[in-house]
């Protein structure tokens, strides 16, 4: 897999969750159909585990095996914000 087709996968499993989700609060109240996707977010709890702490995961494990081989800008913009992700969410289970 080429370094962007890689960076373009990793982006893809740290916004796409998100972007739903957030799109879906956004829109809950004209869309019925988007009430039930942020419920759905609500209410299960192995969505916070793999959306908010595997996907992260992943792109950091992934990002920092591909930079060690190789370094790139895209690859370095994915991991270090797959990072942040978790650090926050980490923050935020500390704190409840």
């Amino acid at each position: 897999m080429s370094r962007r087709t890689l960076a373009a996968v990793q982006l893809l499993l740290l916004l796409a969750p998100a972007i739903l989700f957030m799109s879906a609060l956004v829109i809950r109240y004209a869309l019925p159909s988007a009430q039930q996707v942020v419920l759905w977010y609500a209410g299960k709890v192995w969505t916070l585990w793999l959306l908010l702490i595997a996907l992260p995961m992943v792109v950091l494990l992934t990002g920092g095996a591909a930079l060690v081989r190789r370094r790139d800008g895209w690859l370095a913009a994915t991991t270090v914000a797959a990072g942040g992700i978790l650090a926050v969410v980490a923050v935020h289970m500390l704190m409840n």
